[in-house]
């Protein structure tokens, strides 16, 4: 197999681990926010809520780039 197909099923797998394994800590971090709205604490938990969003959204763009480079490398 091709280094580049490791290297994008590696880092698929390792990100979806990581991502789902703060799932929970961070729908703990969204209900502690939404039943205590006026709370200072808040904006350091919406904080981190808001770079695991982006995290995540630039995981999924990154892990489509790196299966259309290995389709493209491979069959083209």
């Amino acid at each position: 197999m091709d280094l580049l197909l490791w290297i994008t099923i590696g880092f698929f797998i390792i990100g979806f681990v990581v991502l789902v394994s703060m799932k929970k800590g961070m729908e703990n971090k969204i209900a502690y926010i939404k039943a205590t709205m006026e709370d200072e604490e808040n904006s350091k938990k919406a904080n981190s809520v808001i770079w695991w969003i982006m995290s995540a959204t630039a995981w999924g763009l990154v892990s489509m780039m790196l299966v259309v480079w290995w389709f493209h490398n491979h069959f083209g």
